[in-house]
Formats: C-alpha cells, structure tokens, sequence
C-alpha cells in the first residue's frame, strides 16, 4: 500500500505560492481577499524558508563529513 505524503514538496509550495501572486495581481479581487492572499502567502514563504534552511543545514553536514572523510 502507497504511504500518503502529508507535507508538500517545495516546489508544490512555490507553484501554491505562484498562484496566489497571480490571484492578488488580478485588479478584480476586494481589499479583503487580497489580504487574505498577503496572508497566505507569507505563510508560505515562512514554511519555504523554513523548508530550504533545514535542506542546506543537511548539506552542510553531508559537505563538513565528505570532507572528514576526503581529508583522512
């Protein structure tokens, strides 16, 4: 049975984040959804950001262990 992938890829997170740039360029939408969208998508940057920061932490590690490794 396939396991169900509760967190979304950071790329899923941009392209979620794309849209809702898109929606807030729209001149149609009221003050309100748009700061909804403002909303939104601040948080999405926070969890990218959040995501990305965790990722290069690992590379470093990876990176500071090849070198041990290469150095030995």
């Amino acid at each position: 049975m396939e396991e169900k992938r509760t967190t979304k890829t950071i790329e899923e997170t941009m392209e979620e984040l794309e849209a809702i740039i898109e929606k807030m360029e729209d001149r149609e939408s009221t003050l309100e959804e748009s700061f909804a969208c403002f909303e939104a998508g601040m948080k999405l940057v926070k969890e990218c950001t959040q995501r990305i920061d965790k990722v290069e932490k690992q590379i470093m590690v990876l990176s500071e262990e090849g070198m041990e490794e290469y150095e030995s």
